[in-house]
């Protein structure tokens, strides 16, 4: 699966193996770091986490709005706004199957994001002060 794209064709989300690096590593690219803080901001919002969760715990993996209004306590048109974003950040992917739409947690994508956040294992990471 490809990763999807922006309007001017750059990736929405980056994996680790595509195009970035761990953060410690080496430096990201100014594009890198503006791709990387997209992807975040979807997930820095307290009803997209719960439909991270939401979604990836449901039966088969897969959820329809239908699914998420009620236990959210939220109408679908703000389900669907959010939803909408997680796609287009490469989050969730989107299946059109009549009149529904069945979101489900794009496959690897958050070890993905962890593979970037990472400490690598050529920098261990230690706190200041640590003798160790």
């Amino acid at each position: 699966m490809t990763a999807p794209t922006a309007t001017a064709g750059r990736p929405l989300l980056l994996l680790a193996d595509d195009c970035c690096p761990p953060l410690l590593r080496e430096p990201l690219t100014a594009v890198q770091a503006a791709d990387l803080a997209r992807t975040l901001k979807a997930l820095a919002d307290p009803t997209r986490l719960r439909l991270v969760s939401m979604v990836a715990a449901h039966d088969g993996g897969e959820a329809c709005v239908c699914d998420l209004t009620e236990p959210l306590g939220l109408t679908q048109p703000t389900v669907s706004h959010h939803l909408k974003i997680l796609v287009d950040a490469g989050i969730f992917t989107r299946d059109k199957r009549g009149v529904w739409a069945y979101y489900a947690l794009r496959p690897g994508v958050l070890q993905a994001l962890a593979d970037i956040l990472a400490t690598s294992p050529q920098q261990p990471h230690s706190e200041e002060g640590d003798p160790g």
